[in-house]
């Protein structure tokens, strides 16, 4: 089982954790509401690693890619150059789904 932070199981347990508070409330449970609040927390607080995560390694895309296109381009080599250009993409995609957080 992986130990990374994920976008899908944050959701999940701050979702999880909101119905959870909403019942105890509806219920009169301190115990219940108390038991959502923090899964709640502690679904956010794992959502939003999993887009910090993803963002840095968006940003390390850019970098090795804008090397690897600059690289390319000086030496001739139309594939580096090109696989360079491809990678620079995938790392601006990857902070572009993962920004709204900065």
């Amino acid at each position: 089982m992986s130990t990374d932070p994920s976008k899908t199981s944050g959701q999940f347990h701050s979702t999880k954790g909101t119905v959870k508070e909403s019942l105890g409330n509806a219920v009169g449970s301190t115990n219940l509401q108390q038991k959502g609040k923090t899964e709640h927390a502690a679904g956010e607080t794992e959502y939003n690693a999993a887009r910090a995560k993803g963002y840095a390694e968006g940003t390390g895309d850019r970098v090795t890619g804008k090397k690897d296109q600059v690289v390319g381009a000086v030496t001739g080599d139309r594939s580096q150059e090109a696989s360079g250009n491809l990678r620079q993409d995938k790392g601006e995609a990857k902070q572009e789904v993962n920004r709204s957080m900065f």
